[in-house]
């Protein structure tokens, strides 16, 4: 459902070239170019998976922190060490042996 919101928000809405994502089971990181303000995309993409993630899970209430966090990328250097350590991810946390295997980021299988 997140990646879906993720999708539709770059393919339909036009809000942001994305060039890097995962969803990990307590947090989400995001490698764009936006073409909105930030925080329309935050607030937007919080608030669907929100209501949509409480409905799933059978819950009310807060979803997310309030706090994001974003930060300018400077150089190609930057951009590469960035994408690296977003798609490397779920290797780190031990849930799955490679980044490609994993089916909720940008090198997971389609």
């Amino acid at each position: 459902m997140v990646v879906e919101a993720i999708q539709y928000r770059r393919q339909v809405l036009k809000h942001y070239e994305l060039h890097a994502y995962v969803v990990m089971p307590n947090h989400i990181h995001l490698l764009i170019t936006p073409l909105v303000p930030v925080s329309k995309i935050m607030r937007s993409l919080k608030k669907l998976t929100a209501r949509e993630g409480n409905r799933i899970l059978g819950l009310t209430g807060p979803f997310w922190q309030d706090e994001s966090y974003d930060r300018l990328v400077r150089d190609e250097t930057e951009f590469e060490r960035i994408a690296h350590y977003i798609e490397s991810n779920p290797v780190k946390a031990g849930l799955a042996p490679t980044p490609e295997e994993f089916p909720w980021s940008s090198s997971g299988p389609i």
